[in-house]
């Protein structure tokens, strides 16, 4: 309905109602965009201002300079990137595939139209959900990093947790919409739990599943390209190395590899789910 149509013109009580409603509304946004201003500003003096180092920062002319420290890039390290960044594509994928794997049980129990293990199932399989996407990637990375040492396996692990709880809980959601015809036909037959998630319930997730997967897959180039920070290798530890070593112009190297691979991870992610969706 558009506003002329809205708008009562023909009856005078009416059309003083609906402006002192429109004059309410206006109100209201005003106000809210007041209390956002405010505390916008509250924030920048109480944090931003006093928790920068000014004189650190110099003036203008210091900070061009510094930004120009990382200019050009250094193209002589691009044949040491190679290793690193396919294993940082390698843990991505590996952490994907160990996620969905692992979210599947979860969203079997999380879905409040099946609840194989009752309200207690439910419970713990939306808790999982909750912590898994609660708690950062690289503090995922740090648990597994400081469990099973350094290296590509402790960042697979870290992205395999992480993607718990988004993909789980689209699948969860997916479960409840399902049409339960089939579920109820293999259950008065007898048939076990497995089976009924297998014939029954995994044909109808297949289409939204997948989905799903090649989106935290894409998601999780990006992750997987700054773990390695944290020592769960791939490119960021390369990066890391170079930041360490002051080598500003091998950090933009690295930089412009990561945004590379994640470019054509987002392509090929576009055309997967064109295809396969």
């Amino acid at each position: 309905m558009s506003a002329a149509q809205a708008m009562p013109g023909s009856n005078p009580a009416a059309l003083a109602r609906w402006r002192q409603a429109r004059r309410r509304g206006h109100m209201a946004v005003l106000a809210v965009t007041s209390l956002l201003l405010a505390l916008s500003v509250w924030a920048v003096q109480g944090s931003v201002i006093p928790g920068t180092d000014w004189r650190r920062m110099g003036g203008f002319a210091e900070v061009v300079t510094g930004f120009g420290r990382f200019l050009p890039p250094d193209p002589t390290l691009l044949p040491t990137l190679f290793e690193p960044a396919v294993q940082t594509i390698l843990i991505a994928i590996i952490g994907t595939l160990l996620g969905a794997v692992m979210s599947l049980p979860v969203a079997v129990l999380g879905a409040a139209n099946l609840r194989p293990l009752g309200m207690p199932g439910y419970l713990l399989a939306r808790g999982l959900m909750t912590m898994s996407r609660s708690i950062h990637e690289i503090v995922w990375a740090l648990i597994f990093v400081s469990a099973v040492g350094l290296g590509a396996f402790a960042g697979i692990l870290a992205l395999a947790c992480r993607s718990v709880g988004f993909v789980s809980k689209l699948l969860a959601e997916a479960i409840e919409r399902i049409d339960m015809r089939p579920v109820e036909a293999m259950k008065a037959q007898g048939a076990r739990p497995l089976d009924m998630v297998r014939h029954a319930i995994v044909p109808q997730l297949l289409p939204i599943g997948l989905g799903t997967l090649i989106f935290e897959w894409d998601i999780n180039v990006n992750r997987a390209a700054v773990l390695g920070l944290v020592g769960a290798g791939g490119l960021g530890l390369t990066f890391h190395n170079q930041l360490i070593a002051s080598n500003y112009a091998g950090v933009t190297t690295v930089l412009l590899t990561i945004l590379a691979i994640i470019l054509v991870g987002e392509a090929i992610s576009v055309r997967l789910r064109r295809r396969l969706v």
